[in-house]
Parts: C-alpha cells; structure tokens; sequence
C-alpha cells in the first residue's frame, strides 16, 4: 500500500491546519494507522493513531486537546486536525499503516509510510 500525506504548510501560532492520509494500492480498511513527526535532528516521534474503524484513537501526552485523529474508510483517508498549534509542533509529519488493526504508539508496529508532509508554526 502507498501513503500519500498532505496539507502541510505555513501556519501562525494559535492556527490549524488539518493533514490527510490517503492510501492507494489497496485499502487500508482493516489496519490502524498512525502519524508521527520528525523535527530537525530529532528522532520521529509518535503523535496520533485511530484503529482500523476509528473506534479508538490514542495521542501523545503534548497533542491530547489539541489534535483529533479521524478515518473514513470509504474515501481510504485518515486526518489529522491540528488546532491551536505551537512553534514546537513544527516538524515533518508522516502518515503509517500498521499491520495491526489497534492503534499502537511504537514506530516499530508500523510497516507502511508516506513521504511526509511540512508543518511550520511560526511565532
């Protein structure tokens, strides 16, 4: 399966923005899928992921309140809406689908990725 995100960008402090994950190749229906983020010379980290029919979703301790992670299967696509984002939400956020079809937050779970998408909060 092929993950395409988007909908980075520029953004104020305070803003949002909302990033898509579609999937092409064949469905991701039936697996969890997570986003993590990568800031310069950092590891990636883990940020959001939903279960397979978005019945559950977990976030990291710095995004809970702020970013909602959601899924329609029908158009293959899972979100990620960010609000009141912060200059240290800036990053490359990736999109991954897990072999498993319950959310998880180890990077090792996930076995496909997209290529990434930017996201700059400034100050």
């Amino acid at each position: 399966v092929q993950l395409q995100a988007s909908g980075g960008g520029l953004v104020q402090a305070g803003g949002s923005l909302r990033l898509s994950c579609t999937a092409s190749g064949r469905t991701f229906s039936n697996n969890a899928v997570g986003w993590f983020r990568q800031a310069p010379g950092k590891e990636r980290e883990f940020v959001a992921a939903i279960s397979w029919n978005g019945g559950v979703a977990v976030y990291a301790d710095d995004v809970k309140g702020r970013f909602t992670i959601s899924r329609d299967n029908a158009r293959n696509t899972v979100y990620l809406q960010m609000s009141s984002l912060k200059p240290e939400d800036t990053a490359v956020y990736y999109c991954a689908a897990s072999l498993n079809s319950v959310p998880g937050r180890s990077i090792t779970t996930y076995r496909y990725w997209g290529q990434g998408t930017q996201v700059t909060v400034s100050s």
